[in-house]
């Protein structure tokens, strides 16, 4: 018969290791330099720059919903790879003129910095973290509109890292397209149309953000309130959105990302392609 103490010592044991990994820091604005240097001597190589934005989504979403949504998969991400660290979400983003306002800059709080701007910040962002020794520097953005500059600023950093072979950068467009089509296919499968889901603060759109944080949705506003129209600065109906729908993105993105990022440091980028979206 087995020793029932020596099993339960080991039961507890695997708890306390299992614990530990879970409490492996993995925000960079959450450590020490000390503590980050130790983490990348200790195997961390992969560096998450998860790219936000700061712009409407209609009456019943806050502003903040890129910067925050982005921030927690990265996280999640970062935690089920276990060697990653994330950096801090980039909030401002291109959103189209400002002066005459364009797009979403007809509603009040969107944010807008000039393509140029924004593809340069990455590229420092990225080069820093090469610098402080990380091998693997992966672009996740959250938002359809700089998909494209995100792949030119991979481009360029592995350009310039391309002699010593030391490091490379990947524009995780994977981590967006998957919300396009695969998720999109999962709310259809039970019964929302398309036109519901929507392409911008609609059922989709708000699902996830409900999984994610749901402090930013005005859940009782919206149960009681009309659907917004795209005068409203909306593209769907969020009314029946809800966290387990959100849910199902998520594991997407997640599940897609770890895969995505393990392949390219074990066998470096693939080549890239990207969706237009709104």
């Amino acid at each position: 018969m087995p020793d029932l103490k020596f099993l339960a010592a080991l039961a507890a044991c695997m708890l306390m290791a299992s614990a530990a990994r879970a409490e492996v820091p993995v925000m960079l604005e959450e450590m020490t330099s000390t503590e980050l240097r130790a983490r990348i001597d200790g195997g961390a190589t992969t560096a998450i720059i998860p790219i936000g934005g700061t712009e409407q989504s209609g009456p019943y979403i806050a502003l903040g919903k890129h910067n925050v949504r982005a921030t927690v998969l990265a996280r999640m991400i970062a935690q089920k790879l276990g060697n990653a660290v994330v950096a801090p979400v980039v909030s401002y983003v291109p959103e189209g003129s400002i002066t005459p306002p364009a797009g979403h800059m007809k509603f009040a709080g969107t944010l807008s910095i000039p393509e140029t701007t924004f593809e340069d910040l990455l590229f420092s962002a990225g080069q820093s973290l090469r610098q402080h020794g990380f091998r693997h520097i992966v672009l996740i953005g959250d938002h359809g509109g700089y998909q494209k500059s995100e792949t030119r600023v991979a481009q360029r950093l592995n350009k310039a890292w391309g002699k010593d072979g030391k490091a490379g950068a990947l524009a995780l467009l994977a981590y967006y397209d998957v919300t396009q089509e695969p998720y999109i296919a999962d709310l259809e499968k039970r019964g929302y149309s398309k036109a519901e889901i929507g392409l911008h603060a609609g059922l989709a759109d708000a699902a996830l953000m409900l999984a994610t944080d749901k402090s930013l949705v005005r859940s009782e506003a919206l149960a009681r309130g009309p659907s917004p129209t795209v005068n409203d600065g909306v593209r769907g109906d969020a009314r029946r959105a809800t966290a387990e729908l959100g849910k199902l993105g998520v594991q997407r993105i997640v599940d897609t990302s770890v895969a995505a990022i393990s392949e390219f440091a074990a066998h470096g980028a693939p080549s890239t392609s990207h969706k237009d979206s709104k």
